[in-house]
């Protein structure tokens, strides 16, 4: 019985998923961590605290199963997006590495739409130009750490940066790459236009795969440190959204997602690279060159219930779920706005902030804590209805993360949407995704659908939508979005007002 191994990097910690070649989950051992924060809207890791959290979790998950190292035919990588993490001339890694939740770019964010220009922007990039960005935070090295910049002989994504250290060879693939705000997503190459404009040299990205080919195999030094042995295939992987969708079984044209983690995402799958003259949306390339998925995502999604349950002493989600499922649709005249650190689909704004609208003396937890359940809902439903106007439909979607925990949560969606939501039989879709990657990479699988069909599997239950119920959150879908009309200038001027030193 040969094994595969998915590896999982998050923001806020690291999974790695052990299945056999039927699909059977083995193990699944996780490492938290925190990324810093040296001053406001900055975002940093050091990248050798990923290294070790692979390499425990690795161990970990060998230990757990009981799996002969030499029995794993493959390991694969899904990664947090966006990320820059810079390299010398031997590797080593020259600072940590700026994250996707990182805002210190905004001037250069600027300094590119207007060197661009809003007609190249939508051409070549294809998508908005926002920090966080591989691209951007490079440039904002190249302006405020000059002597960092000129060391830089190489740079990569942070799943790029495990794949390196497991096989000492660098790459990246199409998905990952696709995010940078540096690519032809068309083409599916390195954009020589983009980069000649902004005056960064082509040759210090790495070159591109697709997500499951494989890059090499265990370099002596990995084997290690990590137990796996130098006959294991090392294979590409992709951005967490890509491998999410593999692991969700969403990897055709007209099938879709909806995520609910940290942040959000509505995500289907296409033919065809789609412009949004709006740039509200992202299009990234899919799992292999000639697929390309559309992206719409709301920064605070699990975030926004989060933070509302931490203002209270107790955080019970069983007894939350029963308390709020008896609560009307509409959440008794109650309307949640989401923008708690900004917003990027469809306003491409991070200087907004959230609110509360129509709170009254009988307003009780129960009530609010629906509100924010249904504000993230219309916040997906609207990008939903955004990628509708591209030509992208889907007529059920899988849904994913932690919404798909709450019964009340994924009927919420189901009736906001009005679409049928499926549920994946594992909570850990991107690593089971990798894992698929790895054992196609390795041989195992012919292909990623022949993966999927052996390892991806669906809870026995279909939520389907309720017409009554979407008729009236239909009527408060159109308050939520007047809401924001009404108040956009005042939620940014107070965001900004409550920045000030």
């Amino acid at each position: 019985m040969a094994y595969i191994c998915g590896v999982d990097l998050g923001t806020s910690s690291l999974k790695t998923l052990l299945m056999d070649e039927e699909g059977q989950v083995k193990g699944v051992c996780a490492k938290a961590y925190q990324f810093a924060s040296p001053q406001g809207g900055f975002a940093e890791h050091d990248p050798s605290e990923w290294w070790e959290a692979c390499c425990s979790t690795i161990k970990g998950v060998l230990k757990e199963s009981g799996v002969s190292p030499d029995q794993v035919a493959g390991v694969s990588f899904s990664g947090q997006m966006h990320g820059a993490v810079l390299l010398d001339e031997s590797y080593q890694v020259i600072r940590p590495a700026i994250l996707h939740c990182d805002a210190r770019s905004a001037e250069q964010v600027q300094w590119m739409k207007e060197t661009l220009g809003e007609e190249h922007v939508r051409q070549w990039v294809m998508n908005p130009v926002y920090t966080g960005f591989l691209l951007p935070s490079l440039l904002w090295v190249r302006q405020h750490e000059p002597e960092n910049y000129k060391r830089v002989r190489h740079v990569c994504l942070p799943k790029d940066y495990l794949k390196f250290r497991m096989s000492g060879e660098l790459s990246t693939d199409y998905s990952d790459a696709s995010a940078t705000l540096a690519f032809d997503i068309v083409n599916g190459c390195w954009s020589r236009e983009i980069l000649e404009a902004v005056g960064v040299p082509r040759e210090i990205f790495p070159r591109c795969c697709n997500t499951a080919e494989a890059a090499g195999t265990v370099c002596a030094q990995a084997s290690r440190e990590t137990g796996l042995t130098a006959r294991t295939a090392v294979v590409a992987g992709g951005g967490d959204q890509v491998m999410q969708s593999i692991g969700n079984g969403a990897i055709h044209p007209g099938m879709a997602t909806a995520n609910i983690g940290t942040s959000g995402q509505v995500s289907f799958q296409s033919d065809r690279p789609a412009m949004n003259p709006a740039l509200s949306t992202n299009t990234f390339c899919g799992y292999e060159k000639g697929r390309w998925f559309t992206m719409g995502a709301i920064m605070n999604a699990g975030l926004s219930l989060k933070w509302f349950n931490s203002l209270f002493e107790t955080a019970d989600y069983n007894q939350i779920n029963a308390q709020v499922a008896k609560v009307r649709p509409g959440s008794d005249g109650v309307i949640f706005l989401p923008y708690l650190n900004g917003e990027r689909t469809p306003h491409v704004n991070p200087n907004l902030s959230g609110m509360f609208l129509g709170v009254n003396l009988n307003t009780g937890r129960p009530q609010m804590t629906r509100a924010v359940m249904e504000g993230v809902a219309y916040a997906l439903y609207q990008c939903i209805e955004i990628c509708g106007e591209l030509g992208l439909q889907a007529d059920s979607m899988i849904a994913s993360g932690g919404g798909a925990r709450s019964m009340p949560w994924l009927q919420i969606q189901a009736d906001i949407y009005n679409i049928p939501l499926k549920v994946a039989d594992t909570e850990e879709q991107a690593g089971l995704g990798a894992a698929i990657a790895a054992g196609v990479g390795a041989g195992i699988y012919r292909d990623i659908q022949e993966g999927c069909q052996t390892a991806v599997k669906y809870k026995d239950f279909i939520v389907y939508p309720d017409p009554k119920r979407h008729e009236v959150y239909e009527e408060y879908y159109q308050l939520y979005k007047d809401t924001y009309q009404a108040s956009r200038d005042v939620l940014q001027r107070v965001t900004l007002m409550g920045r000030r030193p």
